[in-house]
């Protein structure tokens, strides 16, 4: 047998070596030769961006059809006036509208993502009985005016387009009822909602299509004096420009947007808790839509930088475009003729396109209206379900819901097409953007309080780390050489004690609104309420807003 030999023991760079102490306390060490030196690796210079490009992708979605709900038939009417009465110089009104839905719509993403409720949902949890009643009716009210005006758009483009009558035409905008029945679950898979929102984001593009074709169309003059419409002029406040800024204003900070901004961004937090073991939700769960869930800290701090940038770019491009070339191809065809344009509505402005353009670019406008009518159809369907199921947490069925809100939207609308025809339409959305005016003051003061609640907008860092509780401060081994905790060995036990309670003491994070963020939402909401509430104090004076 051949002699054994021993080579004194080294330790390679990955190894990890223990030292015991007198009283067997095991303590993991790191030699300072055993800690690895970072090996120099070739990075691609556009290795980073990409992949903040790929992860932007998956959050691709909410902003959209959050964006839907400021390019409807009430923007339309508003922006094609404003623009055959003063040209582009009304574009600072379309502007400072969009700021002011954007950072109500960050006010929303906010709260949906900290609390993992949405704003009508907040409202049941925090509020008196009494006024979460009158606030769901309040809401109620603005999800009816507003399918109202989607309702008189679609038929109006349908009558246009296929000449199909207006009473057929208004039935026949059930259509995107169905298409939210059969594809939309707020508590399901993240692959389907994916693939709905994916349905919104295509009519949102066709609709941004045909108004890129319409600007090349128009002969919009100088770029400098397009560009100069956005700075603010007297035009804006002199005479009836300061009446349409306020349209503007009331048709583009809609009061449904507000209930949807705050649930169309729960899906990918809940996938993400789901996916990493931080959330498993209970039948009894899902049936009330998640009613428990409550965002990780992780999840919130991993996707809510992507869900408001995603926002931002959806609103300063694809909302604030269609209104912008709304109001561009009106100034630039409309302006200066004898149309009077206090008169003009959606059949007026298509046969005017027609005739100072083209038959294409008054077909191509038509076909926006569709597109976006549709789209922001099936939006204020969606938002009409959060705020049932968010405020009375009913138990109904979303398609006997969904079905009940458009019959009621359909209904006025029948009955002014066969008692006053086109006249009726056009009065029903003029009718509709004023009651939105009226209603957005008291659908955006919850959103600011439960925003700038420390209670309600706390959260929990420690609440998916029970093992920590569990865990030994110590290891020490014991006679049969196994490990044991060190707060199980009966010494210093008040201050093992005091440790443990320390370890199970909730921590929290205040997320709620810092005191410059809560200067400007109450400043954003004293402006919105006391422009809207003079634009209806004029209104019942008998001076025309010119809708």
């Amino acid at each position: 047998m051949p002699p054994i030999s021993y080579k004194p023991l080294s330790l390679s760079e990955d190894e990890i070596h223990t030292t015991a102490s007198n009283d067997n306390l095991i303590t993991p060490s790191l030699s300072r030769d055993s800690i690895p030196e970072p090996t120099p690796q070739r990075s691609s210079l556009f290795h980073k961006p990409l992949s903040i490009l790929r992860k932007y992708g998956k959050f691709i979605g909410p902003g959209l059809m959050v964006s839907v709900s400021y390019m409807d038939p009430g923007n339309y009417s508003t922006a094609v006036a404003a623009g055959s009465a003063h040209r582009y110089k009304l574009l600072f009104s379309i502007l400072v509208s969009n700021f002011m839905a954007a950072f109500f719509q960050c006010l929303c993403a906010k709260l949906g993502a900290v609390t993992g409720l949405d704003l009508a949902q907040n409202c049941k949890r925090h509020l008196p009985p009494g006024l979460n009643i009158t606030l769901y009716i309040l809401a109620e009210i603005a999800i009816i005016a507003t399918d109202l005006a989607e309702v008189v758009g679609t038929a109006i483009s349908l009558n246009i387009l296929f000449g199909v009558p207006l009473a057929l035409g208004v039935v026949l905008t059930v259509i995107d009822v169905l298409i939210v029945l059969l594809a939309y679950k707020p508590g399901g898979d993240l692959k389907l909602i994916r693939y709905f929102e994916a349905f919104v984001s295509l009519l949102v593009v066709l609709t941004v299509a045909c108004f890129s074709i319409e600007l090349f169309y128009a002969d919009v003059g100088s770029m400098k004096e397009v560009f100069s419409g956005f700075l603010p002029s007297k035009a804006v406040i002199d005479g009836d420009g300061l009446y349409l800024s306020l349209a503007i204003l009331g048709a583009t900070v809609m009061p449904h947007s507000l209930y949807l901004g705050s649930g169309v961004v729960q899906p990918r937090l809940r996938d993400y808790d789901i996916k990493n073991g931080n959330y498993t939700p209970d039948e009894m769960d899902m049936d009330n839509n998640h009613d428990n869930y409550k965002p990780s800290f992780d999840a919130i701090n991993e996707t809510l930088h992507y869900t408001v940038a995603e926002l931002l770019i959806s609103l300063f491009t694809v909302a604030l475009f269609v209104n912008c070339a709304i109001l561009i191809v009106s100034g630039a065809t409309l302006y200066g003729t004898t149309q009077n344009t206090q008169e003009a509505d959606l059949f007026s402005i298509y046969d005017l396109l027609c005739s100072t353009l083209s038959k294409g670019a008054g077909t191509i406008f038509v076909l926006a209206l569709l597109f976006s009518g549709q789209s922001a159809g099936i939006v204020c369907t969606l938002s009409g379900q959060m705020v049932s199921e968010g405020f009375l947490n009913w138990t109904i069925a979303p398609a006997l819901r969904r079905s009940a809100t458009r019959a009621v939207a359909i209904t006025p609308c029948l009955i002014l097409v066969l008692v006053a025809g086109r006249n009726g339409l056009s009065g029903a959305l003029n009718a509709s953007q004023v009651v939105l005016s009226l209603l957005l003051p008291f659908v955006s003061a919850p959103l600011i309080y439960f925003t700038c609640n420390k209670n309600i907008m706390k959260v929990q860092l420690n609440s998916n780390n029970n093992c920590q509780h569990d865990a030994p401060l110590a290891l020490k081994m014991d006679g049969n050489g196994e490990n044991i905790p060190m707060y199980n060995l009966g010494t210093s036990s008040e201050s093992n004690e005091v440790e443990r309670q320390e370890l199970e003491a909730p921590i929290y994070e205040d997320m709620s609104n810092g005191i410059l963020t809560m200067i400007c939402a109450v400043l954003v909401w004293l402006l919105i309420s006391g422009l809207n509430f003079y634009m209806l104090i004029s209104f019942s004076t008998g001076q025309d807003v010119h809708f």
